[in-house]
């Protein structure tokens, strides 16, 4: 007997590889004094301390913490500044992993496809979709954690995508790296492929078997 199931990809180190900062405080100075906001002499310091008291699971965006981060050192940012600041700061060069495209392509057999993403940068799933070799268009809906305001493993992230995809949490597959966090969909019910011990290569025989079983 078959059902109907949904699977949604995870985006770094899933199905793409990214060339990231290895010095993100520094790379956001450096952004920020290009705009001519001042930066204090203990930045890393700020940049590591949580200044905004979230919910458990909540995704804090980036530019309201560097702008919170500044405002602990009685600077003011200004307009969009810490938003601009970051979104220049992270701006990676971008590889699709092998078998991505095919996988995604074979998931569109099974039925509707996402992309969910933990994310605290704005535009940069976006971008990152563009400068790979991945086709927007091939995703039934798309959520990051910076957008839908929950991180995975939290089941609020997954239920987000499921509701996009006309799905009920329980009926997503989730496709991703790291059990941590992609692996969270199995409290919500659903099942996890990790691409560590299934490759992107391999994923359409494990979707048919799947599907055969249910």
């Amino acid at each position: 007997m078959t059902s109907t199931v949904a699977v949604a990809f995870d985006l770094f180190g899933t199905l793409v590889a990214v060339d990231d900062t290895s010095e993100p405080a520094a790379a956001v100075a450096d952004e920020l004094a290009a705009i001519d906001v001042s930066v204090p002499d203990d930045w890393a310091t700020a940049y590591s301390e949580p200044h905004i008291d979230a919910p458990e699971g909540a995704e804090v965006p980036l530019p309201a913490h560097v702008a919170a981060a500044l405002d602990s050192r009685g600077i003011d940012a200004s307009g969009n500044a810490a938003r601009r600041a970051v979104v220049n700061a992270f701006d990676p060069a971008v590889e699709t992993r092998d078998g991505a495209v095919e996988a995604v392509a074979a998931a569109s057999e099974i039925g509707p496809v996402g992309l969910l993403s933990n994310c605290s940068v704005p535009e940069l799933v976006n971008r990152t979709l563009i400068r790979s070799a991945l086709d927007r268009d091939a995703f039934d809906a798309i959520v990051s954690s910076v957008a839908c305001g929950w991180r995975k493993p939290d089941s609020r992230a997954f239920d987000t995508l499921a509701r996009q995809l006309g799905v009920d949490a329980a009926a997503l597959v989730v496709v991703g790296d790291t059990p941590a966090t992609d692996g969270g969909i199995t409290d919500c019910g659903g099942e996890f492929i990790d691409v560590t011990e299934t490759p992107l290569t391999d994923l359409r025989t494990r979707l048919t078997e799947g599907q055969q079983c249910r």
